[in-house]
């Protein structure tokens, strides 16, 4: 296994000016990039023989509206995670993306092609667009969904729901009606345990 450490200055090699910062966070070497950059440097941690990030093992969205630490300005972040398999290692690559009416960043599907599906999650749920993405629609929700659920600024309760109406004999969609209602947990607890 590389250490981290070993890692990071392999790392800060071949890619010597596409890094903006680095971190350690839970064992799991971190660097950010700019959004322009994602493509070039997935490709170079992939195909370099030093790192050899063979497997794209997620690609995930992060919404930093009203977060408390470690909001930098842009309102996105796309965070992709590889694993290489011969050098017993991984890293966590971040993209900022800055809020607008069409966030975007380049898709890594022809460098993974496991990226296919998780860049369509991550387009589902949080509205970013991936350049260049071949096949990038909804996957987890309707198709006639209105919004992105994992925004911070989702309403809770939706905007419609569906239902199948059986004089019409089709799915309608119509104003949600399940009354709000504050949801407090439950602590149970037994004695004697």
């Amino acid at each position: 296994m590389k250490k981290i450490e070993d890692l990071s200055s392999i790392v800060n090699q071949i890619l010597p000016n596409q890094i903006v910062s680095n971190s350690y966070n839970h064992e799991e070497y971190t660097i950010t990039v700019n959004k322009n950059d994602i493509h070039e440097v997935i490709a170079t941690l992939k195909n370099n023989p030093e790192t050899l990030f063979e497997q794209c093992v997620d690609v995930c969205g992060v919404d930093y509206l009203e977060y408390k630490n470690e909001y930098v300005g842009d309102r996105f972040a796309v965070v992709y995670h590889l694993l290489s398999v011969k050098n017993n290692s991984r890293i966590r690559v971040k993209a900022y993306i800055p809020d607008g009416d069409n966030p975007n960043i380049d898709s890594i599907q022809d460098i993974f092609s496991s990226a296919n599906w998780y860049e369509r999650e991550v387009f589902d749920f949080y509205g970013i667009i991936f350049n260049n993405h071949p096949d990038l629609r909804r996957i987890l929700t309707d198709y006639g969904f209105v919004g992105h659920p994992f925004r911070k600024d989702f309403p809770l309760s939706g905007y419609v729901e569906m239902k199948y109406n059986e004089e019409q004999k089709r799915v309608v969609y119509q104003p949600v009606t399940i009354p709000p209602r504050e949801i407090t947990p439950r602590i149970v607890r037994k004695r004697g345990i």
